[in-house]
């Protein structure tokens, strides 16, 4: 008995009791609620002696006695109220067996109930603890979801109630686990850091930490990603470049792609490389276009109270294009209602939501709505002094087409690997195709498998994510239609 409920606890006593009485073995609440039951009869008869057992145990408040006997019929209910701390109500052992009972069956029970009632309270203690652990985890990862939708009063206030406070500037980090060794893997990182990193549970990918570490950490906390892919010889880490703490989405799109980098690097280890922003390269014109791009969004006005209004869909947004359908992880909402709301966001802006450049537009404008490229006023009036602008009418600008020059450059330089087909052939067709793999390969008249290898190499040629959200998709067709609008495309 002691041996069974060091091993596996409470469910494998019941396990064995059953077994041995030929019948079916539970924890009752008082109720009669069935908390554990188990049976190993061949009769099939173990839900009507759950009930059978629970109606029992509701009758035995008023009885003062330590062990009970009730025969239906040809079985007989054993029922012993357990043990337990003065402040919770303890379970009862119950057995439903049938007659003739084994010998010595009560004994058995008599004996069983003390190491069940220990399995039962440590059991409990752990339920709490994990209850506990979750409402953190859930906690901070409000405070991270508050941060990446810039909402940083809010998150500064939640965080209050946490350790440690906010860091700014900050770096993140996106650390991938092995299977299973996620909270294994939160502990080292936390040991690791010295308590100074914010530690995040990521609620769309099942094997991310996302780690947000102050920005002036001294040079031992510097090299935390590299110390955490030594510790762990199954971990991949993503770093991003310091950041201002408003700039945290970016800086966990930074991390991303920076993952997407390391799994092909021995280290397992990779930091984002310094590029520019197409938001910041956009300007004043660039503000200006994203306001009237994003007007009827930020302006609409539900009907009813309980629809959700122009911040909420403006959030969803956002997830949908960093997360695509695993946005309903990350918003904790149903398919059915994200659905829902990107058909409504279509219908406000007038844009096809399925198309690869109208996501890119949409992207591009939240991303410069987060830029501080100037007072709200004068944005309202460069808008009432000006024609109004199109996507095409920035991507012209000087500043966006180095931009995209600057982006696309990799593809040809001289130590790129090279194939038979050019790369950007492969990314023009990929993005013609909506970013959709099985119409890929028909165009390039290769295998799906064949498609995929394509652009893993090409992730680590560009440093960016490519196959997994958030993907670099968005930047590789406004840059391929920059060059394309200005006839820019001369290394072709």
């Amino acid at each position: 008995m002691y041996r069974l409920a060091r091993s596996g606890g409470s469910r494998e006593l019941l396990h064995w009791v059953s077994g041995r009485a030929a019948g079916w073995a539970g924890l009752l609440a008082g109720d009669g609620t069935v908390l554990h039951g188990v049976t190993r009869s061949a009769d099939g008869t173990g839900v009507e002696s759950a009930a059978m057992a629970g109606e029992y145990a509701k009758g035995l408040s008023g009885l003062d006695a330590r062990s009970f006997a009730f025969d239906r019929g040809p079985h007989t209910a054993l029922l012993f109220p357990l043990d337990g701390p003065p402040d919770a109500a303890a379970p009862i052992l119950a057995v439903v067996a049938p007659r003739p009972l084994p010998d010595g069956l009560a004994i058995l029970l008599s004996d069983v109930a003390m190491p069940l009632a220990m399995c039962w309270a440590a059991e409990a203690v752990e339920r709490k603890r994990r209850r506990v652990d979750l409402a953190e985890s859930r906690s901070r990862e409000a405070v991270l979801h508050l941060l990446m939708t810039g909402q940083l009063s809010i998150a500064h206030q939640v965080a209050g109630a946490l350790k440690p406070t906010l860091p700014d500037p900050v770096r993140l980090y996106v650390v991938e686990c092995p299977s299973g060794r996620r909270d294994e893997v939160a502990r080292i990182c936390a040991e690791l850091s010295g308590g100074r990193s914010w530690i995040v549970r990521c609620p769309v990918y099942a094997r991310h930490l996302i780690l947000v570490v102050p920005a002036d950490a001294d040079a031992a906390e510097q090299r935390l990603g590299l110390r955490v892919a030594e510790v762990v010889t199954e971990c991949v880490v993503g770093v991003s470049e310091d950041v201002p703490l408003p700039d945290t989405a970016t800086g966990y799109r930074q991390a991303f792609h920076a993952l997407a980098v390391a799994r092909g690097l021995p280290d397992r280890h990779a930091r984002f490389g310094s590029a520019p922003d197409p938001a910041v390269a956009a300007g004043a014109d660039g503000a200006r276009w994203a306001d009237e791009l994003l007007h009827p969004l930020l302006t609409y006005l539900p009907r009813r109270g309980q629809d959700p209004g122009s911040q909420e869909l403006a959030a969803t947004l956002a997830s949908w294009l960093a997360f695509s359908s695993h946005a309903t992880l990350h918003l904790k909402i149903h398919r059915n209602t994200l659905a829902a709301r990107l058909r409504l966001i279509g219908e406000l802006l007038g844009l096809d939501l399925n198309r690869v450049g109208d996501q890119a537009a949409l992207d591009l404008a939240l991303r410069i709505r987060a830029t501080p490229t100037g007072t709200a006023r004068a944005r309202r009036d460069e808008k009432m002094a000006r024609p109004p602008l199109g996507l095409d009418d920035i991507l012209r600008t000087p500043a966006v087409r180095e931009w995209a020059a600057q982006q696309l450059r990799p593809l040809t330089e001289p130590d790129t690997p090279r194939s038979a087909t050019d790369p950007r052939d492969t990314l023009r067709a990929w993005l013609h195709c909506e970013a959709q793999l099985t119409p890929t390969a028909e165009v390039l008249g290769i295998s799906v498998p064949g498609v995929r290898k394509r652009l893993t190499r090409l992730e680590s040629v560009l440093g960016r994510s490519l196959l997994q959200a958030p993907s670099a998709r968005y930047d590789l067709w406004l840059a391929f239609r920059s060059l394309d609008v200005t006839g820019a495309d001369t290394a072709r």
